[in-house]
């Protein structure tokens, strides 16, 4: 006796046609909201709501994941464990209310300055990543290797196309500026960066160095007054000080001349 054929899947078009529509995950949950609904029975609208909002979930958190991974922040940064204390003229409040991101939706700077080892950059990368986590384009790089891009990129005809990279996300964030002297061309392209984030689109610099030491690393003053001015208009600045969370294990001979 010939065996029957299986009957065909009642769910297996359902799921074809989602697949279609590019309805990827409620596609590969269909059965298990199925099988849920079939204990829970609610309404017909309800478990339409329940099956969008597994595929609006999903799309969100991989939209989240290419705006970390294009960020270029690396592992997820937090303020959980900031020593605050060590930081006693910083208010946590102020810094606490730049992670709502509302600078970012007002197109406004935010300038850390201070010493090294001092916290800078952890807090500019803890504010990256909360601009990631509200779905915000961000990008995190050193000044110096912003600048070698953008120079590269005249070289190889890639230009327009770096430079709205650099110029174009919601949040671009410059560590380590001032780190090194800059060229007459650099600077320049320096300048051109911030003329064209100015007032469109937020930018936080991390520097060692305040803005009335600029002229030390950039070939003219002229040139500091012109890109600093643009990039205090309207800026939050937080000034790091204190003792530097870095520090030797042991240290052995006498103190240097210049120690």
């Amino acid at each position: 006796m010939a065996r029957k054929a299986d009957p065909p899947d009642p769910v297996a078009p359902v799921r074809t046609l989602l697949e279609q529509l590019n309805l990827t995950t409620a596609a590969r949950r269909l059965g298990e909201l199925l099988a849920q609904a079939e204990t829970a029975q609610p309404a017909y609208s309800e478990f339409l709501r329940q099956i969008l909002e597994a595929e609006e979930g999903a799309r969100w958190e991989r939209k989240l994941q290419r705006r970390r991974r294009w960020s270029k922040l690396g592992p997820p940064v937090t303020l959980e464990g900031f020593d605050w204390a060590a930081r006693p003229q910083l208010p946590p409040q102020v810094v606490k209310e730049l992670l709502t991101c509302r600078f970012v939706e007002e197109h406004r700077n935010v300038i850390l300055v201070g010493r090294p080892s001092t916290g800078k950059t952890t807090v500019a990368k803890a504010l990256g990543h909360a601009a990631c986590a509200r779905a915000l384009s961000v990008y995190y790089a050193s000044m110096a290797e912003v600048l070698q891009t953008l120079d590269a990129a005249r070289a190889d005809g890639t230009y327009r196309t770096v430079f709205r990279r650099v110029t174009g996300p919601d949040l671009l964030i410059l560590d380590d500026a001032g780190f090194a002297d800059l060229s007459r061309e650099a600077a320049n392209e320096l300048f051109r960066v911030v003329c064209a984030r100015h007032r469109v689109r937020s930018t936080i610099i991390a520097t060692n160095l305040p803005f009335k030491h600029w002229a030390e690393f950039l070939p003219s003053p002229a040139q500091a007054v012109a890109i600093a001015d643009r990039l205090i208009d309207d800026a939050t600045i937080l000034r790091f000080t204190g003792t530097p969370y870095r520090q030797p294990r042991a240290v052995h001979g006498a103190p240097l001349d210049d120690e």
